[in-house]
């Protein structure tokens, strides 16, 4: 199909009287544009019927104009005129497009009602009214396009069959749904982040009060919907070339480890004692007390002193164990300290008992270590690449985590005394937690509740950190800037922005360009201000986030889950919750024992919280709680206990 002819007006009083005002009409153009459509007019007029009408008319008049766009003029102002200017026009009304264009609105903002949108053909030219507001302008824009919808509208009406598009959704999955259409774990399509170039959903921090949303605009996904957007959109941080030391630990390895050499080299000894020939009877023999080549070739009376892992010199076979040997006779050496010169053997050994052979721990070539493997501290990996020698080796490394927490109400325990009421519990938990897991955490401080300080700090954060971790400023309050900051001031996409989850609903998650900083992006989690929320959300979505920068696999990135025995009832919310429990091993299985009152603000429900009970959702007709000895799926977020 040939590309779509577009005229775009723009209707406003004070935009005819000064073009530099009109930013919807140049905005629908950079879309369309770049969606592949071919801007054949652009005009702006007065809120005046018959020049929007005579407008309109000369376009449809033209030959080959498939589409005109009217912005502004569409609401219940004395000037909105444009309805009145457009319906007489219309000679097929299009109600499925007027449905759609409200429909995407009021999943934003109920004051989408009070717009009044015409659709529909006149002769061979498709005519769509929008709202003056750039915001709404591109929500309807994206609505418009998503699917291709306009495209196929334009091609029936120059006369196509649409036979390329039903083609199409033949193709696509029965029940095919966008991915917040889905609140629960049932088998379905892989959810899509929303693109990095969709409209802002969030507020506009420069709006009046009164005209700010109260809803949230965001689509409510389920937590597995969340994770599996997390993990499609966070990649491995890039690799690195370190040395082999200690400071590897929790790194992922990004190459296979192959021994370069056999080990051991040589032939050496499994234990204390003598190199011995296995020929040799019990006797008495000559000791050799310094580390030797060989044996002599002659003598059947000499033995050498070797140690556990010490070669062992040729023409000997074997290694007696210093327990089947006495001292017969002493002399003093060149220091003056006295020293064996004679044993008695007290056995006779086979030959090549206690020895090692070359190679016979690791030949040369063999593989030692697989790409992916995380060097634990509880395991032998470092061990295993000094064990072969490595001095350096190619990792994924840990990243950086920056945290900051937000909010006027905020005081630093160890800042200035300020007019702030509520202590930050957050970050100061958020570090114990980050840096008993082996990650370098930098401080971001506490931002107040403007949008300036918001930017400078993120942006601070950005240019030293490779994730950022905020707590507060997510919810719908005129102060919760972080989803504006994030879309607006610094370009970045949020994926989700509400969570079906307890605690932590409004949890978001974004990710932010930063070309020439050290990534070419930086994911954010803005978690929730309550401190019991914030801790649960980062066990369930930011530890994944933080293996899957390391470089682990998808399905190594998720906290261990366990089945538990409850022992306290516990009440089923209309939402899936997490409760904070102690899980302890007893004797017949694991128990998991309720950490008291679970409100999102009690940071205390997790002291000693080790585990976190995965309750279901309450569903109509079925039971309204978990009974004591029911069986839960429980995710481990610490040590468990032990009860003998």
């Amino acid at each position: 199909m040939s590309p779509i002819q577009v005229a775009i007006l723009t209707v406003s009083d004070t935009a005819s009287k000064d073009a530099t005002a009109d930013k919807s009409g140049p905005t629908i153009k950079d879309i369309l544009v770049q969606s592949g459509f071919k801007c054949k007019h652009t005009s702006i007029v007065s809120d005046d019927v018959p020049e929007i009408h005579n407008t309109v008319l000369g376009w449809c008049a033209e030959e080959g104009v498939d589409l005109i766009l009217t912005t502004g003029g569409t609401g219940f102002g004395v000037r909105d005129k444009t309805p009145e200017a457009i319906s007489s026009l219309i000679e097929r009304p299009a109600p499925g497009l007027v449905h759609l264009l409200l429909s995407s609105s009021l999943q934003r903002t109920p004051y989408a009602a009070l717009s009044r949108p015409i659709a529909g053909t006149f002769k061979n030219t498709l005519i769509i009214t929008l709202p003056g507001s750039v915001k709404a302008v591109k929500e309807n824009l994206e609505a418009l396009l998503a699917d291709n919808i306009l495209g196929h509208a334009v091609d029936l009406i120059r006369g196509g069959t649409g036979k390329g598009f039903h083609s199409h959704l033949a193709q696509l999955p029965q029940h095919h749904h966008h991915y917040h259409e889905h609140s629960t774990s049932h088998g379905h399509n892989t959810p899509k982040p929303r693109s990095s170039t969709a409209s802002p959903l969030s507020q506009d921090p420069s709006s009046n009060v009164p005209g700010r949303q109260r809803i949230s605009p965001y689509p409510m996904v389920s937590v597995k919907d969340a994770l599996i957007m997390i993990l499609q959109e966070i990649t491995p941080l890039p690799v690195q070339e370190l040395d082999v030391t200690s400071k590897l630990r929790g790194c992922v390895l990004a190459e296979d480890i192959h021994s370069p050499s056999n080990i051991p080299p040589i032939q050496t000894s499994n234990v204390d004692g003598y190199a011995v020939r296995s020929t040799y009877k019990p006797g008495i023999y000559t000791v050799l007390t310094t580390p030797t080549a060989s044996l002599p070739p002659n003598d059947n009376r000499v033995v050498c002193r070797v140690n556990t892992g010490g070669p062992v010199p040729s023409r000997a076979d074997a290694v007696l164990m210093v327990e089947d040997t006495r001292v017969h006779s002493t002399a003093v050496d060149l220091q003056g300290k006295v020293d064996e010169k004679e044993i008695e053997t007290l056995a006779q050994v086979n030959e090549g008992e206690n020895l090692r052979q070359p190679g016979s721990d690791v030949k040369e070539g063999d593989l030692v270590l697989e790409k992916g493997t995380v060097l634990v501290s509880a395991g032998g990996e470092i061990g295993t690449l000094a064990f072969v020698g490595r001095k350096k080796v190619k990792v994924h490394p840990k990243p950086i985590v920056g945290i900051l927490s937000t909010g006027n109400e905020l005081k630093d325990l160890h800042g200035a005394e300020s007019g702030a009421t509520i202590w930050d519990t957050n970050r100061p938990s958020l570090q114990a937690i980050l840096e008993g897991i082996g990650y370098e955490v930098v401080d971001l401080g506490i931002v107040p509740d403007d949008l300036n300080s918001h930017v400078s700090a993120i942006k601070g954060g950005l240019s030293s950190t490779d994730i950022l971790i905020t707590t507060g400023g997510t919810s719908m309050g005129t102060s919760d800037l972080l989803k504006p900051v994030i879309e607006r001031e610094l370009h970045g996409t949020i994926h989700f922005g509400r969570v079906n989850v307890k605690p932590g609903k409004p949890t978001t998650f974004g990710i932010i360009p930063t070309p020439g900083g050290r990534n070419e992006t930086t994911p954010i989690f803005a978690l929730p201000g309550n401190p019991a929320s914030a801790l649960v959300m980062f066990h369930i979505f930011v530890v994944p986030a933080l293996r899957r920068l390391n470089g682990r696999k998808k399905e190594d990135c998720h906290l261990p889950r366990v089945k538990v025995k409850l022992q306290e009832g516990m009440r089923l919310d209309p939402r899936p919750e997490y409760h904070r429990v102690t899980i302890v091993s007893e004797h017949d299985g694991l128990k998991a024992y309720s950490t008291g009152g679970q409100r999102s603000s009690r940071v205390a429900s997790l002291s000693g919280a080790n585990g976190l009970v995965a309750l279901p959702a309450l569903k109509e007709g079925g039971p309204d709680r978990l009974h004591v000895d029911e069986v839960a799926e429980a995710v481990v977020i610490g040590e468990l206990q032990m009860k003998l």
